[in-house]
């Protein structure tokens, strides 16, 4: 279980923090859906869950434990926005090794199946894949890592309707494996596979009842 309690983020730099004294909990197998507007610390959270920033104060615990910024990135996996835009490898099995060039083909094609792009080419090209295999790999990226918690921002961003649907069929799927966290600006698709849902406004969390994304 991912258990925040009392996260505050206000870097040096800003004369307002960004995240005001968050507390909430995801469970094992759970997918949470966290919904705000553009700019209101959505991206910020998620990095520091994957350890990519420091909060200012404030308690980030798996299963009890508090973990620090080193141990949030072995136990998360976080898939930004667009992350085509990050894709190192000039093949996909490159940019699957990225990092572990120790991965066996075999380990490679067994993460891919798991997000739907078994058979692809290993040595076709990320950036010839259609948007929606882009983000598939991206996943796949992840997974092939370990991680207990799955953390993707805005993942339906910029895809056709079609392979919006896809995407969320797919993250439907991991949330049996994986703990899964999802932040959005346009959440009305995603709350259906939502367990959990909250609403980042004015840098705090707030629980979000499902019927009250059908108005929006």
């Amino acid at each position: 279980m991912l258990q925040v309690q009392h996260l505050f983020y206000h870097p040096a730099a800003l004369p307002q923090p960004i995240l005001r004294d968050l507390s909430f909990e995801l469970g094992l197998n759970q997918l949470g859906l966290i919904v705000g507007k553009s700019g209101a610390g959505k991206s910020t959270l998620l990095e520091i869950l994957a350890g990519l920033a420091r909060p200012t104060r404030g308690r980030i615990a798996w299963g009890g434990t508090e973990l620090s910024p080193q141990q949030l990135r072995s136990l998360a996996g976080l898939v930004f926005q667009f992350p085509e835009r990050h894709f190192c490898g000039l093949t996909v099995l490159e940019e699957m090794r990225f990092g572990h060039p120790e991965l066996t083909p075999r380990e490679v094609e067994n993460a891919l199946k798991q997000v739907g792009l078994e058979g692809i080419p290993l040595q076709s090209s990320p950036n010839r894949l259609s948007g929606g295999q882009q983000r598939r790999l991206a996943l796949a990226v992840q997974l092939v890592r370990g991680p207990l918690l799955l953390l993707l921002d805005e993942p339906t961003a910029g895809l056709d309707w079609s392979v919006r649907q896809q995407v969320i069929e797919l993250l439907a799927r991991l949330k049996s494996t994986w703990t899964v966290l999802v932040v959005s600006h346009d959440p009305e698709e995603l709350s259906s596979i939502a367990d959990v849902r909250w609403l980042l406004q004015a840098g705090s969390l707030q629980p979000l009842p499902a019927e009250a994304l059908l108005y929006r």
